[in-house]
Protein backbone atom coordinates (compact mmCIF):
# COMPACT_ATOMS: atom_id res chain seq x y z
CA UNK A 1 0.00 0.00 0.00
CA UNK A 2 1.03 3.24 -0.63
CA UNK A 3 -0.11 6.54 -0.18
CA UNK A 4 0.97 10.61 0.20
CA UNK A 5 1.08 12.84 3.26
CA UNK A 6 1.21 16.04 4.37
CA UNK A 7 0.09 18.70 7.34
CA UNK A 8 -1.53 21.61 6.24
CA UNK A 9 0.38 24.58 8.34
CA UNK A 10 -1.18 27.49 9.17
CA UNK A 11 2.40 29.69 8.28
CA UNK A 12 4.69 29.13 5.65
CA UNK A 13 3.37 27.86 2.01
CA UNK A 14 0.69 25.55 1.06
CA UNK A 15 0.86 24.21 -2.49
CA UNK A 16 -2.61 25.44 -4.43
CA UNK A 17 -4.53 25.39 -7.67
CA UNK A 18 -2.74 28.59 -9.55
CA UNK A 19 0.59 28.45 -7.46
CA UNK A 20 1.19 28.56 -3.93
CA UNK A 21 0.58 30.76 -0.45
CA UNK A 22 2.78 31.62 1.14
CA UNK A 23 2.56 33.28 4.95
CA UNK A 24 3.97 35.25 7.60
CA UNK A 25 3.50 36.55 10.81
CA UNK A 26 4.98 40.15 10.98
CA UNK A 27 3.61 41.86 13.78
CA UNK A 28 6.20 44.46 13.22
CA UNK A 29 6.44 45.32 9.76
CA UNK A 30 4.43 47.41 7.55
CA UNK A 31 5.00 45.81 4.69
CA UNK A 32 6.25 42.51 3.55
CA UNK A 33 7.28 40.77 -0.01
CA UNK A 34 7.62 37.25 -1.49
CA UNK A 35 10.98 37.11 -3.25
CA UNK A 36 11.49 34.33 -5.47
CA UNK A 37 14.53 33.07 -6.71
CA UNK A 38 14.32 34.82 -10.13
CA UNK A 39 11.81 37.31 -11.07
CA UNK A 40 10.34 40.67 -9.44
CA UNK A 41 9.49 40.29 -5.34
CA UNK A 42 5.80 40.14 -5.55
CA UNK A 43 4.03 42.28 -2.65
CA UNK A 44 2.11 40.68 0.15
CA UNK A 45 -1.51 41.87 1.12
CA UNK A 46 -1.48 42.59 5.22
CA UNK A 47 -4.91 40.03 6.25
CA UNK A 48 -4.93 41.42 10.13
CA UNK A 49 -3.62 40.54 13.31
CA UNK A 50 -0.29 40.77 11.97
CA UNK A 51 -0.40 38.24 8.94
CA UNK A 52 0.99 38.43 5.63
CA UNK A 53 -0.32 36.22 2.37
CA UNK A 54 -0.65 36.01 -1.25
CA UNK A 55 -1.13 33.30 -4.30
CA UNK A 56 1.15 33.01 -6.77
CA UNK A 57 2.84 31.03 -8.93
CA UNK A 58 6.34 33.06 -9.30
CA UNK A 59 7.80 30.60 -7.40
CA UNK A 60 7.92 26.91 -8.78
CA UNK A 61 7.78 23.57 -6.89
CA UNK A 62 11.57 23.30 -5.58
CA UNK A 63 12.53 26.83 -6.70
CA UNK A 64 13.48 28.94 -4.09
CA UNK A 65 12.37 32.30 -2.18
CA UNK A 66 12.52 34.98 0.75
CA UNK A 67 10.59 37.36 2.30
CA UNK A 68 11.60 41.19 2.11
CA UNK A 69 10.88 43.17 5.12
CA UNK A 70 9.70 46.64 4.41
CA UNK A 71 13.97 47.95 4.39
CA UNK A 72 14.77 45.36 1.82
CA UNK A 73 16.46 42.97 3.82
CA UNK A 74 15.30 39.53 3.21
CA UNK A 75 14.32 36.48 5.19
CA UNK A 76 13.72 32.91 5.00
CA UNK A 77 10.66 31.37 5.85
CA UNK A 78 10.81 30.45 9.98
CA UNK A 79 8.44 27.66 8.25
CA UNK A 80 10.02 26.48 5.38
CA UNK A 81 10.21 22.88 5.36
CA UNK A 82 13.50 23.23 3.24
CA UNK A 83 16.48 25.36 2.89
CA UNK A 84 18.16 25.66 -0.48
CA UNK A 85 21.22 26.28 1.51
CA UNK A 86 22.02 27.22 5.28
CA UNK A 87 19.72 29.09 7.51
CA UNK A 88 20.69 32.85 6.15
CA UNK A 89 19.54 32.52 2.56
CA UNK A 90 16.59 31.70 0.55
CA UNK A 91 14.14 28.71 1.53
CA UNK A 92 13.11 26.28 -1.51
CA UNK A 93 9.80 25.40 -2.10
CA UNK A 94 8.77 21.65 -0.98
CA UNK A 95 5.67 19.36 -2.38
CA UNK A 96 5.20 17.50 0.72
CA UNK A 97 3.36 14.76 -1.42
CA UNK A 98 5.64 14.13 -3.81
CA UNK A 99 6.91 11.27 -1.82
CA UNK A 100 5.69 8.00 -1.93
CA UNK A 101 5.11 6.11 1.08
CA UNK A 102 5.66 2.30 0.99
CA UNK A 103 4.60 1.35 4.62
CA UNK A 104 1.22 4.10 4.62
CA UNK A 105 -1.01 1.05 6.82
CA UNK A 106 2.20 1.20 9.92
CA UNK A 107 0.40 2.33 12.90
CA UNK A 108 3.68 1.83 15.25
CA UNK A 109 4.24 -0.34 18.03
CA UNK A 110 2.88 -0.27 21.98
CA UNK A 111 5.13 1.61 23.96
CA UNK A 112 6.09 -1.47 26.07
CA UNK A 113 7.59 -2.69 23.22
CA UNK A 114 10.01 -0.25 22.63
CA UNK A 115 13.64 -0.25 23.05
CA UNK A 116 15.29 2.84 21.97
CA UNK A 117 18.61 4.03 20.46
CA UNK A 118 19.28 7.62 20.90
CA UNK A 119 21.74 8.64 17.63
CA UNK A 120 23.16 12.09 16.56
CA UNK A 121 22.67 11.79 12.44
CA UNK A 122 25.76 13.83 11.57
CA UNK A 123 28.33 11.34 13.59
CA UNK A 124 26.24 8.10 13.25
CA UNK A 125 28.37 7.47 9.96
CA UNK A 126 31.13 8.92 7.75
CA UNK A 127 28.73 10.44 5.20
CA UNK A 128 26.49 11.81 7.92
CA UNK A 129 23.43 11.95 6.14
CA UNK A 130 19.56 10.25 6.11
CA UNK A 131 20.58 7.90 4.06
CA UNK A 132 23.43 6.69 5.35
CA UNK A 133 21.25 5.74 8.90
CA UNK A 134 18.73 3.87 6.17
CA UNK A 135 21.57 1.83 5.17
CA UNK A 136 23.02 0.69 8.45
CA UNK A 137 19.20 -0.42 9.67
CA UNK A 138 19.62 -4.17 9.38
CA UNK A 139 22.14 -4.11 11.53
CA UNK A 140 20.06 -2.29 14.56
CA UNK A 141 17.25 -4.80 13.74
CA UNK A 142 20.03 -7.55 14.43
CA UNK A 143 20.26 -6.12 17.62
CA UNK A 144 16.82 -6.08 18.86
CA UNK A 145 16.06 -2.25 18.87
CA UNK A 146 13.00 -0.93 18.21
CA UNK A 147 13.03 2.21 18.16
CA UNK A 148 15.37 5.39 17.21
CA UNK A 149 15.48 8.47 18.45
CA UNK A 150 17.27 10.80 16.64
CA UNK A 151 18.83 13.75 17.54
CA UNK A 152 16.95 17.10 16.72
CA UNK A 153 17.25 17.45 13.19
CA UNK A 154 15.75 21.38 12.64
CA UNK A 155 17.73 23.65 10.46
CA UNK A 156 20.83 25.16 12.30
CA UNK A 157 23.46 27.17 12.20
CA UNK A 158 26.38 25.86 10.00
CA UNK A 159 26.75 22.45 9.31
CA UNK A 160 27.81 20.71 12.32
CA UNK A 161 25.83 20.76 15.59
CA UNK A 162 23.93 18.57 18.33
CA UNK A 163 20.59 20.03 16.82
CA UNK A 164 19.65 21.72 19.93
CA UNK A 165 20.11 25.32 18.29
CA UNK A 166 17.64 24.76 15.88
CA UNK A 167 16.43 28.25 14.10
CA UNK A 168 14.12 26.19 11.32
CA UNK A 169 11.87 24.06 12.54
CA UNK A 170 10.07 22.79 9.66
CA UNK A 171 13.43 22.02 8.04
CA UNK A 172 14.89 18.89 8.17
CA UNK A 173 19.21 19.71 7.99
CA UNK A 174 20.21 20.58 4.54
CA UNK A 175 23.67 18.78 5.28
CA UNK A 176 22.09 15.56 6.60
CA UNK A 177 19.19 15.39 3.25
CA UNK A 178 16.54 16.88 2.34
CA UNK A 179 12.87 16.13 3.34
CA UNK A 180 12.51 13.31 1.02
CA UNK A 181 15.52 11.98 2.49
CA UNK A 182 14.29 11.80 6.04
CA UNK A 183 10.91 10.43 4.55
CA UNK A 184 12.77 7.36 3.21
CA UNK A 185 14.92 6.56 6.76
CA UNK A 186 11.38 6.84 8.49
CA UNK A 187 9.71 4.58 5.82
CA UNK A 188 12.77 1.71 5.68
CA UNK A 189 12.15 2.03 9.74
CA UNK A 190 8.82 1.28 9.51
CA UNK A 191 9.34 -1.82 6.59
CA UNK A 192 11.44 -3.06 8.95
CA UNK A 193 9.51 -2.76 12.31
CA UNK A 194 11.41 -0.05 13.94
CA UNK A 195 9.45 2.81 15.13
CA UNK A 196 11.14 6.59 14.54
CA UNK A 197 11.05 9.60 17.48
CA UNK A 198 11.79 12.89 16.99
CA UNK A 199 13.56 14.97 19.77
CA UNK A 200 12.22 18.71 19.21
CA UNK A 201 13.16 22.15 21.12
CA UNK A 202 10.68 24.28 22.08
CA UNK A 203 12.26 26.11 24.71
CA UNK A 204 14.23 28.50 22.50
CA UNK A 205 15.82 29.32 19.10
CA UNK A 206 19.33 28.45 18.62
CA UNK A 207 22.09 32.23 18.16
CA UNK A 208 23.20 31.86 14.38
CA UNK A 209 20.22 32.92 11.86
CA UNK A 210 16.84 33.73 13.84
CA UNK A 211 15.36 36.30 12.59
CA UNK A 212 11.79 36.33 14.02
CA UNK A 213 12.87 39.21 16.68
CA UNK A 214 13.49 41.35 13.45
CA UNK A 215 9.99 41.04 12.27
CA UNK A 216 7.86 39.43 15.27
CA UNK A 217 9.12 40.68 18.63
CA UNK A 218 6.48 39.53 19.84
CA UNK A 219 7.24 35.96 19.46
CA UNK A 220 9.16 36.48 22.90
CA UNK A 221 8.39 37.11 26.23
CA UNK A 222 10.46 40.33 27.05
CA UNK A 223 9.80 39.29 30.79
CA UNK A 224 11.67 36.19 30.90
CA UNK A 225 14.89 34.81 29.55
CA UNK A 226 15.97 30.83 29.27
CA UNK A 227 19.72 29.90 30.08
CA UNK A 228 20.04 30.02 26.04
CA UNK A 229 18.26 33.69 25.30
CA UNK A 230 14.80 34.82 24.78
CA UNK A 231 11.95 32.98 26.16
CA UNK A 232 8.96 32.37 23.79
CA UNK A 233 5.67 33.72 24.48
CA UNK A 234 3.60 30.55 24.18
CA UNK A 235 0.20 32.74 25.19
CA UNK A 236 0.17 34.54 21.87
CA UNK A 237 -1.92 32.61 18.88
CA UNK A 238 0.15 32.53 16.33
CA UNK A 239 3.48 31.42 18.50
CA UNK A 240 0.80 28.89 20.18
CA UNK A 241 0.00 27.33 16.50
CA UNK A 242 3.62 27.39 15.35
CA UNK A 243 4.55 24.88 17.80
CA UNK A 244 1.35 22.98 18.00
CA UNK A 245 1.39 22.24 13.90
CA UNK A 246 5.36 21.73 14.20
CA UNK A 247 4.56 18.76 16.74
CA UNK A 248 1.68 17.35 14.16
CA UNK A 249 3.80 18.03 11.26
CA UNK A 250 6.65 15.59 12.12
CA UNK A 251 3.52 13.30 13.37
CA UNK A 252 1.85 13.06 10.21
CA UNK A 253 3.98 14.44 7.00
CA UNK A 254 6.74 12.60 8.49
CA UNK A 255 4.86 9.33 9.83
CA UNK A 256 7.08 9.99 12.65
CA UNK A 257 5.94 7.69 15.19
CA UNK A 258 6.54 10.20 18.95
CA UNK A 259 8.37 13.12 19.74
CA UNK A 260 10.96 13.84 22.46
CA UNK A 261 10.59 17.55 24.11
CA UNK A 262 13.61 18.99 25.11
CA UNK A 263 13.80 20.56 28.59
CA UNK A 264 10.02 21.24 28.91
CA UNK A 265 11.28 23.13 32.22
CA UNK A 266 12.26 25.95 30.20
CA UNK A 267 8.75 26.49 28.41
CA UNK A 268 6.38 28.56 30.25
CA UNK A 269 2.83 30.27 29.65
CA UNK A 270 -0.13 31.31 31.27
CA UNK A 271 -2.61 30.14 29.13
CA UNK A 272 -5.64 27.88 30.45
CA UNK A 273 -4.19 25.02 29.05
CA UNK A 274 -0.74 24.53 28.97
CA UNK A 275 1.02 24.32 25.53
CA UNK A 276 2.47 20.72 26.13
CA UNK A 277 -0.72 19.46 27.29
CA UNK A 278 -2.15 21.22 23.86
CA UNK A 279 -0.43 19.76 22.18
CA UNK A 280 -0.48 16.17 23.25
CA UNK A 281 -4.35 16.46 23.44
CA UNK A 282 -4.44 17.68 19.40
CA UNK A 283 -2.01 14.92 18.74
CA UNK A 284 -4.06 12.32 20.34
CA UNK A 285 -7.21 13.62 19.00
CA UNK A 286 -5.70 13.74 15.55
CA UNK A 287 -4.22 10.20 15.43
CA UNK A 288 -6.36 7.84 17.66
CA UNK A 289 -5.10 4.60 15.63
CA UNK A 290 -1.80 5.10 15.71
CA UNK A 291 0.67 4.25 18.38
CA UNK A 292 2.18 8.20 19.19
CA UNK A 293 4.61 7.94 21.59
CA UNK A 294 5.53 11.71 23.86
CA UNK A 295 8.16 11.81 25.93
CA UNK A 296 9.81 14.37 27.94
CA UNK A 297 13.39 16.06 29.23
CA UNK A 298 12.06 17.73 32.50
CA UNK A 299 14.90 18.75 35.02
CA UNK A 300 12.14 19.54 38.28
CA UNK A 301 10.97 15.61 37.71
CA UNK A 302 7.26 16.74 36.92
CA UNK A 303 4.51 14.30 36.82
CA UNK A 304 1.95 16.69 35.62
CA UNK A 305 1.87 15.43 32.23
CA UNK A 306 1.37 11.65 32.91
CA UNK A 307 -2.52 11.27 33.04
CA UNK A 308 -3.77 7.10 31.83
CA UNK A 309 -7.16 6.30 31.51
CA UNK A 310 -8.71 2.83 32.58
CA UNK A 311 -7.26 1.04 30.09
CA UNK A 312 -3.51 2.60 30.83
CA UNK A 313 -3.45 4.41 27.67
CA UNK A 314 -1.74 8.08 28.20
CA UNK A 315 -4.23 11.16 28.01
CA UNK A 316 -1.15 13.26 27.44
CA UNK A 317 2.84 11.81 27.43
CA UNK A 318 3.76 8.69 27.92
CA UNK A 319 7.36 8.86 29.65
CA UNK A 320 10.32 10.95 30.98
CA UNK A 321 13.79 10.66 30.62
CA UNK A 322 15.04 9.48 34.39
CA UNK A 323 18.13 11.64 34.99
CA UNK A 324 18.14 10.85 38.44
CA UNK A 325 18.42 6.67 37.20
CA UNK A 326 21.49 7.41 35.08
CA UNK A 327 23.12 9.99 37.89
CA UNK A 328 23.09 7.30 40.51
CA UNK A 329 24.37 4.70 38.30
CA UNK A 330 27.25 6.90 36.85
CA UNK A 331 28.19 7.48 40.70
CA UNK A 332 28.04 3.65 41.51
CA UNK A 333 30.58 2.85 38.32
CA UNK A 334 32.58 5.82 38.56
CA UNK A 335 33.26 7.34 41.84
CA UNK A 336 32.38 11.03 40.65
CA UNK A 337 30.74 12.99 42.82
CA UNK A 338 30.73 16.72 41.46
CA UNK A 339 28.20 18.69 39.91
CA UNK A 340 24.92 17.25 39.74
CA UNK A 341 26.62 14.11 40.36
CA UNK A 342 26.69 14.96 44.34
CA UNK A 343 23.17 15.07 44.81
CA UNK A 344 23.31 11.16 44.64
CA UNK A 345 26.80 10.76 46.21
CA UNK A 346 25.93 9.92 49.48
CA UNK A 347 24.06 6.65 49.18
CA UNK A 348 24.16 5.75 45.56
CA UNK A 349 23.07 2.47 45.98
CA UNK A 350 20.13 3.39 47.98
CA UNK A 351 19.19 5.81 45.81
CA UNK A 352 19.76 3.88 42.58
CA UNK A 353 16.97 0.76 44.08
CA UNK A 354 14.83 3.75 44.74
CA UNK A 355 15.00 5.00 40.92
CA UNK A 356 14.48 1.03 40.09
CA UNK A 357 11.44 0.69 42.59
CA UNK A 358 9.89 3.97 42.41
CA UNK A 359 11.19 5.94 39.26
CA UNK A 360 12.53 9.55 40.70
CA UNK A 361 15.25 9.64 43.75
CA UNK A 362 14.13 13.09 44.32
CA UNK A 363 10.46 13.47 44.92
CA UNK A 364 10.26 16.47 46.97
CA UNK A 365 13.86 16.60 48.37
CA UNK A 366 16.45 19.52 48.50
CA UNK A 367 18.87 19.03 46.23
CA UNK A 368 21.94 20.54 47.18
CA UNK A 369 23.13 21.41 43.49
CA UNK A 370 20.21 23.21 42.81
CA UNK A 371 19.61 24.92 46.21
CA UNK A 372 16.09 23.92 46.11
CA UNK A 373 13.50 21.07 46.76
CA UNK A 374 13.40 19.26 43.60
CA UNK A 375 10.69 16.26 42.18
CA UNK A 376 7.14 15.21 42.74
CA UNK A 377 6.27 11.60 44.49
CA UNK A 378 6.27 9.14 41.38
CA UNK A 379 6.02 5.73 42.61
CA UNK A 380 2.06 5.94 41.50
CA UNK A 381 3.03 5.88 37.89
CA UNK A 382 3.58 2.68 35.92
CA UNK A 383 7.76 1.90 35.01
CA UNK A 384 7.11 2.35 31.39
CA UNK A 385 6.74 6.55 32.16
CA UNK A 386 10.42 6.23 32.79
CA UNK A 387 12.89 6.47 30.35
CA UNK A 388 16.46 5.17 31.73
CA UNK A 389 19.82 4.85 29.86
CA UNK A 390 23.28 4.88 31.02
CA UNK A 391 24.36 7.64 29.26
CA UNK A 392 23.02 10.07 26.24
CA UNK A 393 24.23 12.53 24.40
CA UNK A 394 24.49 15.42 27.10
CA UNK A 395 26.02 13.37 29.72
CA UNK A 396 28.88 12.39 27.18
CA UNK A 397 29.03 15.84 25.06
CA UNK A 398 28.62 17.95 28.91
CA UNK A 399 32.01 16.50 29.76
CA UNK A 400 34.80 18.50 28.93
CA UNK A 401 36.47 15.87 27.28
CA UNK A 402 33.36 14.14 25.77
CA UNK A 403 34.44 10.20 27.58
CA UNK A 404 32.00 7.93 27.32
CA UNK A 405 30.99 5.58 30.25
CA UNK A 406 33.58 2.53 28.82
CA UNK A 407 36.32 4.73 29.23
CA UNK A 408 35.38 6.22 32.81
CA UNK A 409 34.23 2.68 34.46
CA UNK A 410 35.58 -1.35 33.80
CA UNK A 411 34.16 -3.09 31.50
CA UNK A 412 32.20 -5.56 33.80
CA UNK A 413 30.78 -2.30 35.64
CA UNK A 414 29.31 -1.40 32.15
CA UNK A 415 27.99 -4.89 31.48
CA UNK A 416 26.32 -4.90 34.94
CA UNK A 417 24.39 -1.47 34.54
CA UNK A 418 23.45 -2.63 30.22
CA UNK A 419 21.84 -5.76 32.56
CA UNK A 420 19.43 -3.44 34.93
CA UNK A 421 18.62 -1.05 32.20
CA UNK A 422 17.61 -3.74 29.42
CA UNK A 423 16.20 -6.35 31.85
CA UNK A 424 14.05 -3.50 34.07
CA UNK A 425 10.34 -2.87 33.01
CA UNK A 426 11.43 0.77 32.56
CA UNK A 427 11.74 1.96 28.95
CA UNK A 428 15.49 1.22 28.10
CA UNK A 429 17.53 3.99 25.79
CA UNK A 430 20.72 2.91 23.91
CA UNK A 431 22.73 5.82 22.81
CA UNK A 432 24.79 4.86 19.46
CA UNK A 433 27.90 3.15 20.22
CA UNK A 434 26.39 0.97 24.15
CA UNK A 435 25.72 -1.77 21.96
CA UNK A 436 29.35 -2.51 21.39
CA UNK A 437 31.55 -0.42 23.72
CA UNK A 438 32.24 2.65 21.75
CA UNK A 439 35.28 4.23 23.25
CA UNK A 440 35.42 7.47 21.13
CA UNK A 441 34.09 10.39 22.48
CA UNK A 442 30.30 12.38 21.69
CA UNK A 443 32.29 16.05 22.21
CA UNK A 444 29.92 19.14 22.36
CA UNK A 445 30.37 20.55 18.31
CA UNK A 446 29.18 23.78 16.57
CA UNK A 447 30.01 25.08 12.61
CA UNK A 448 29.89 29.02 13.86
CA UNK A 449 32.17 32.06 12.32
CA UNK A 450 33.11 35.21 13.61
CA UNK A 451 32.52 36.57 17.40
CA UNK A 452 29.90 33.53 17.46
CA UNK A 453 32.27 30.88 17.37
CA UNK A 454 34.92 32.82 19.50
CA UNK A 455 32.39 33.43 22.04
CA UNK A 456 30.77 29.78 22.25
CA UNK A 457 35.11 28.47 22.13
CA UNK A 458 35.36 31.09 25.34
CA UNK A 459 32.05 29.97 27.16
CA UNK A 460 32.89 26.41 26.63
CA UNK A 461 36.64 26.98 28.06
CA UNK A 462 34.95 28.88 31.52
CA UNK A 463 32.23 25.81 32.18
CA UNK A 464 35.11 23.86 33.35
CA UNK A 465 36.77 26.93 35.32
CA UNK A 466 36.03 25.14 38.32
CA UNK A 467 37.89 22.03 37.57
CA UNK A 468 41.47 22.09 38.39
CA UNK A 469 42.45 20.50 35.54
CA UNK A 470 41.21 23.18 33.38
CA UNK A 471 41.27 26.03 35.91
CA UNK A 472 44.13 27.50 34.22
CA UNK A 473 45.04 28.38 30.94
CA UNK A 474 47.18 25.31 30.05
CA UNK A 475 43.82 23.49 31.22
CA UNK A 476 41.23 25.32 29.55
CA UNK A 477 43.42 24.80 26.46
CA UNK A 478 42.78 21.08 26.74
CA UNK A 479 39.17 21.19 26.22
CA UNK A 480 38.55 20.84 22.48
CA UNK A 481 37.22 23.94 20.50
CA UNK A 482 34.06 23.36 19.48
CA UNK A 483 34.44 24.60 16.11
CA UNK A 484 37.12 22.64 15.00
CA UNK A 485 36.60 19.85 12.43
CA UNK A 486 38.46 17.59 14.08
CA UNK A 487 36.30 18.19 17.41
CA UNK A 488 33.36 16.80 15.44
CA UNK A 489 35.60 14.14 13.26
CA UNK A 490 36.68 12.41 16.54
CA UNK A 491 33.00 11.48 17.32
CA UNK A 492 31.89 9.58 14.30
CA UNK A 493 31.30 6.23 14.93
CA UNK A 494 33.35 3.60 14.45
CA UNK A 495 31.50 -0.12 14.88
CA UNK A 496 32.76 -3.17 15.48
CA UNK A 497 31.98 -6.69 16.69
CA UNK A 498 32.60 -7.19 20.30
CA UNK A 499 32.28 -9.28 23.75
CA UNK A 500 29.70 -6.52 24.83
CA UNK A 501 27.30 -6.43 21.49
CA UNK A 502 26.89 -10.58 21.75
CA UNK A 503 26.02 -9.81 25.64
CA UNK A 504 23.45 -6.70 24.26
CA UNK A 505 21.70 -9.16 21.74
CA UNK A 506 21.31 -11.57 24.19
CA UNK A 507 20.06 -9.13 26.75
CA UNK A 508 17.27 -7.80 24.45
CA UNK A 509 16.36 -11.14 23.25
CA UNK A 510 15.72 -11.76 27.41
CA UNK A 511 13.99 -8.69 27.78
CA UNK A 512 11.44 -9.63 24.91
CA UNK A 513 11.34 -12.71 25.85
CA UNK A 514 10.81 -12.78 29.77
CA UNK A 515 10.21 -8.92 30.65
CA UNK A 516 8.08 -7.52 27.77
CA UNK A 517 5.03 -9.92 27.90
CA UNK A 518 4.60 -8.69 31.52
CA UNK A 519 5.28 -4.89 31.88
CA UNK A 520 1.57 -3.97 30.39
CA UNK A 521 0.51 -5.75 33.77
CA UNK A 522 2.82 -3.74 35.91
CA UNK A 523 0.71 -0.65 37.32
CA UNK A 524 1.86 1.95 40.12
CA UNK A 525 3.48 0.95 43.27
CA UNK A 526 4.42 -2.14 41.65
CA UNK A 527 7.79 -1.61 42.51
CA UNK A 528 9.75 -2.62 45.90
CA UNK A 529 13.22 -2.41 47.75
CA UNK A 530 13.25 -5.66 48.86
CA UNK A 531 16.68 -5.12 50.89
CA UNK A 532 19.99 -3.10 50.02
CA UNK A 533 23.02 -4.80 51.65
CA UNK A 534 25.96 -2.66 51.58
CA UNK A 535 26.65 -2.67 47.24
CA UNK A 536 24.14 -5.61 46.95
CA UNK A 537 20.74 -5.01 46.57
CA UNK A 538 17.39 -6.48 44.85
CA UNK A 539 14.15 -4.84 43.67
CA UNK A 540 11.24 -6.71 42.43
CA UNK A 541 8.09 -5.70 40.59
CA UNK A 542 4.76 -7.18 41.21
CA UNK A 543 2.36 -7.81 37.92
CA UNK A 544 -1.04 -7.99 38.20
CA UNK A 545 -1.80 -11.55 38.63
CA UNK A 546 0.61 -11.40 41.80
CA UNK A 547 3.94 -12.88 40.22
CA UNK A 548 7.20 -11.20 39.76
CA UNK A 549 10.12 -9.96 38.39
CA UNK A 550 13.32 -9.28 40.40
CA UNK A 551 16.72 -8.03 39.63
CA UNK A 552 19.22 -9.07 42.31
CA UNK A 553 22.77 -7.38 41.97
CA UNK A 554 25.81 -6.63 43.34
CA UNK A 555 28.00 -3.13 41.81
CA UNK A 556 31.12 -3.54 43.61
CA UNK A 557 34.63 -4.98 42.97
CA UNK A 558 34.30 -6.99 45.46
CA UNK A 559 32.30 -10.40 46.15
CA UNK A 560 28.65 -10.00 48.55
CA UNK A 561 26.18 -11.84 50.40
CA UNK A 562 23.45 -12.39 48.25
CA UNK A 563 20.54 -10.07 49.75
CA UNK A 564 17.92 -12.00 52.12
CA UNK A 565 14.86 -11.44 49.87
CA UNK A 566 16.58 -12.20 46.53
CA UNK A 567 14.10 -15.44 44.81
CA UNK A 568 12.35 -16.40 41.78
CA UNK A 569 13.76 -18.45 39.31
CA UNK A 570 16.30 -16.97 37.18
CA UNK A 571 16.53 -16.42 33.56
CA UNK A 572 19.77 -14.01 32.61
CA UNK A 573 22.74 -13.59 34.83
CA UNK A 574 25.33 -11.17 34.27
CA UNK A 575 28.61 -12.72 34.02
CA UNK A 576 26.76 -15.89 32.61
CA UNK A 577 26.34 -19.02 35.29
CA UNK A 578 26.14 -17.71 38.55
CA UNK A 579 23.58 -18.49 40.90
CA UNK A 580 21.98 -16.08 44.33
CA UNK A 581 23.08 -19.25 46.56
CA UNK A 582 25.49 -17.48 49.23
CA UNK A 583 27.49 -14.69 47.45
CA UNK A 584 27.25 -12.38 44.23
CA UNK A 585 30.55 -12.11 42.86
CA UNK A 586 31.85 -8.77 41.87
CA UNK A 587 29.67 -6.77 39.55
CA UNK A 588 26.57 -8.78 38.59
CA UNK A 589 23.24 -9.15 38.32
CA UNK A 590 20.53 -11.98 38.51
CA UNK A 591 17.18 -11.20 36.93
CA UNK A 592 14.21 -14.36 38.27
CA UNK A 593 10.76 -14.50 37.37
CA UNK A 594 8.71 -15.44 40.42
CA UNK A 595 5.50 -16.98 38.55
Amino acid sequence: MTAHFAHNLPWGTELVDGGARFRLWAPAQEAVSLVPGTGAPVPMSKTGDGWFDVLTDAVPVGGAYQFALKDGFRVPDPAARAQVSDVHGPSRLVDPKAYEWRTADWKGRPWQETILYELHAGTYSQDGTFDAITRDLDRLVDIGVTAIELLPVAQFGGNRGWGYDGVLLYAPHTAYGGPDDLKRLVDACHARGLMVLMDVVYNHFGPDGNYLGRYAPAFFDAKRRTPWGAAIAFERAPVRDFFIHNALYWLEEFRCDGLRFDAIDHIEDNAEEEVLAEIAREVRTRMPHRHIHLTIEDDENTTRLFQFDEAGNPLLYDAEWNDDWHHAVHVVLTGEETGYYQDHADEPIARLARTMAEGYDYQGAPSAFRGKARGRPSAHLPPTVFINFIQNHDQTGNRALGERLSSLAPSEAVDAALTLLLLAPHIPMLFMGDEYGETKPFLFFTDFQGDLAKAVRKGRRDEFGNNAMFADAAGKNLVPDPNAVETFDRCILSPAETPRLDLVKRLIAARKAHVIPHIKSIGGHAGNVAAVEGAAFSVSWTFGDRSALILTANLSDAPVTTPSNAGGKPFFTTPPGISDAGTLPPWSVIASLSL
